[in-house]
């Protein structure tokens, strides 16, 4: 052993006495570095791979080596297979520049147990900057490093538990919503072949108020129909684009009706509404719709305009025609009129008239739950 690893044989107090730099000989801090219960050690860069040549009694039950042991050591020698060698290099590396490191790294017992270590390397420099020493401070933090493990291993159990059941409520969700929009196709097909038989019965008639009052209904089935469609195209179940359903609408009655002097002005923005609702608004709009054609547009040229809007919580549908305008407080029993009333009480929707200078703006006010 060396004449330093000789003198090193003193006991702690003493021991701090070999570090010659602005603490000064005998300060308290030799006291507290020998009575704290933190592992410390001290290394010397002076001498050949920078060995240990102080070490606490702290370092020394942490550890589980004695002084004598310790003592000459380069503090590798605490590493062992599985320590992280990346850490080492940090540590190398913050060495070989002269710079501070904190870092966690697994080491290793005497009897072969491991803990981890919560290391600080700080240097200790003379009056001319150069390094006298380093100091090492030791922390066992096995517990916290432990602890953060099984809630990592738990998290990643929680997670993939959560992606197996998203998977499985993803791959019922598609399952749903392809027998939805089967269910919604089939409806569609059943009321277009409903509407094909009933215009096919229409045609034998001798009664023109029958066949007229058919070809209402017939138009009601076909709207249906068309809501039907949407929903089996719609990539959401659940939703129902009304402002859509408005425009497709519109042009549909106007193409049916025959009449090409009749234009369509439309502003719409989508309106999402609950599908429950899709099938009573939207034979709330197939009444309004065909009654500004065959009434409001009844023999002469004009135009439908039809805008969507959504603003504080309302979304309106509005349809605007520059026909004949409706005579307000007339009474109407018809069957229409009755549809309206309580098919805006089902989907908690509002109708409104108004008659304008030419025409009639007719708006449907929907909250934005619908």
């Amino acid at each position: 052993m060396t004449g330093v690893g000789m003198v090193l044989q003193k006991d702690d107090w003493h021991l701090t006495e070999l570090l010659h730099h602005e603490h000064g000989r005998g300060d308290p801090f030799a006291a507290a570095v020998r009575a704290t219960r933190m592992a410390m050690c001290i290394t010397n860069p002076a001498l050949p791979d920078n060995p240990i040549v102080f070490c606490n009694e702290a370092f020394q039950r942490l550890t589980g080596y004695d002084r004598e042991e310790i003592i000459g050591q380069n503090c590798r020698f605490l590493q062992g297979p599985d320590t992280d060698k990346a850490g080492i290099d940090k540590v190398r590396k913050c060495i070989a520049e002269g710079s501070d490191v904190a870092i966690d790294l697994l080491n290793y017992r005497k009897d072969g147990t491991t803990f981890w270590n919560a290391l600080y390397l700080s240097t200790v420099r003379g009056e001319n900057g150069e390094i006298k020493f380093y100091f090492a401070s030791q922390l066992d933090v096995t517990s916290r490093i432990e602890a953060k493990a099984a809630v990592e291993e738990q998290r990643d159990v929680v997670e993939r538990e959560v992606a197996r059941r998203t998977a499985q409520l993803e791959e019922a969700l598609a399952a749903k919503t392809l027998l939805l929009h089967e269910v919604d196709h089939r409806v569609k097909n059943n009321l277009t072949m409903i509407g094909a038989l009933l215009r096919l019965q229409s045609r034998q008639l001798d009664n023109p108020e029958m066949a007229r009052k058919l070809e209402i209904m017939m138009e009601r089935i076909d709207a249906l129909a068309t809501v039907h469609r949407r929903l089996y195209q719609s990539n959401d179940v659940t939703r129902f684009d009304i402002a859509g359903f408005a425009e497709t609408l519109a042009s549909d009655v106007i193409a049916s009706s025959g009449r090409s002097d009749i234009t369509l002005e439309s502003a719409i923005e989508p309106i999402d509404i609950s599908s429950e609702f899709a099938s009573s608004l939207g034979l709330i709009l197939n009444e309004i719709l065909t009654n500004a054609i065959k009434h409001g547009l009844d023999g002469r040229r004009g135009s439908i305009r039809l805008s969507a809007v959504k603003s504080n919580g309302t979304s309106v549908i509005t349809v605007e025609d520059d026909g004949h305008g409706i005579v307000l407080g007339k009474s109407d029993g018809g069957l229409g009129k009755t549809l309206i009333t309580r098919l805006s009480k089902q989907a908690d929707a509002k109708v409104a008239w108004v008659r304008l200078d030419q025409g009639t703006r007719v708006t449907l006010t929907m909250a934005s739950s619908a």
